[in-house]
């Protein structure tokens, strides 16, 4: 590895002084670092690079901050499966693993080819309005359709595999990755899945029917589903991060991503460690 990229969260000192630290780093051991153009000019470092012009040109992208800062990095890189080293600068941090004493070891590891990943199943999300795609998103963490704020509860008609699974009366529903199971599908008590199997959650969220629970499918399968709720507000939201507002008849077809998002993972703990520490199980 020669070219090293840097994502920071750039309105948190902490991760530009650390970012500061890193370009000072790799320059003196002879590599080139590749730093995000918005991240850049807080560092005063030229030149930067555009986001868009980093998959293509980096062998390792380092991403400081939390977990939002590491899942839009995520989307970025694409089908460019460039290994993803996240390190952990916010609070929960299930995604960024790797602590800021262990930054420079795993570096070091990655820098000599020693180094493991976790392979991270994505999803495929179009929007298809009047026969028509307008939206088409490739996502890390999950896909949300919910109500506005002042809306009603919505009507969702889902099917996977064309089988008619029934329509949600809800207030959103939730399809989310194994990765994506520990964030909003886990608030909507959907179960937590291991992030190397292959299936697709899907959690409804604030279900009328009390008898509506969380339904686990295979990562084969297709998901479809239609909006059939008139005169209300509902916005479809990508990781969190992206959105768009939805109409009656839109359909939002949901699948697993050709490509898959490279975590490199810290040596020193393992998925059940970051489980127990980040949702602090056997503590009273």
């Amino acid at each position: 590895m020669k070219k090293i990229a840097i994502f920071a969260k750039v309105h948190d000192p902490r991760c530009l002084g650390v970012a500061e630290e890193l370009v000072t780093w790799l320059e003196a051991r002879g590599l080139e670092p590749v730093v995000e153009a918005h991240l850049a000019r807080h560092l005063k470092f030229e030149p930067g690079t555009e986001p868009e012009r980093i998959p293509d040109s980096a062998d390792l992208v380092v991403v400081l901050g939390g977990d939002g800062t590491l899942i839009s990095v995520a989307r970025l890189i694409g089908e460019r499966q460039v290994p993803i080293l996240g390190v952990n600068l916010g609070s929960l941090g299930f995604l960024t693993e790797i602590t800021l004493d262990e930054m420079y070891p795993a570096l070091e590891r990655c820098i000599a080819g020693n180094f493991q990943v976790s392979e991270r199943m994505m999803l495929k999300t179009e929007v298809t309005r009047e026969g028509e795609v307008i939206s088409s998103h490739q996502v890390l963490n999950d896909v949300v359709i919910n109500k506005g704020a002042l809306a009603r509860i919505i009507d969702l008609e889902t099917s996977v595999d064309d089988y008619h699974l029934t329509t949600f009366k809800a207030d959103g529903l939730i399809i989310s990755s194994p990765t994506g199971s520990t964030g909003y599908s886990l608030a909507a008590a959907g179960p937590i899945v291991h992030p190397a199997l292959d299936c697709l959650v899907i959690t409804p969220i604030c279900p009328h029917t009390l008898t509506n629970r969380p339904v686990v499918v295979d990562a084969g399968a297709r998901i479809s589903i239609i909006l059939r709720s008139m005169n209300e507000d509902v916005f479809l939201t990508l990781d969190g991060q992206v959105g768009m507002e939805l109409k009656a008849g839109d359909r939002i077809m949901i699948r697993r991503a050709e490509h898959r998002t490279r975590l490199v993972i810290s040596q020193s703990k393992d998925y059940f460690e970051v489980l127990r520490t980040k949702l602090k199980w056997g503590e009273r």
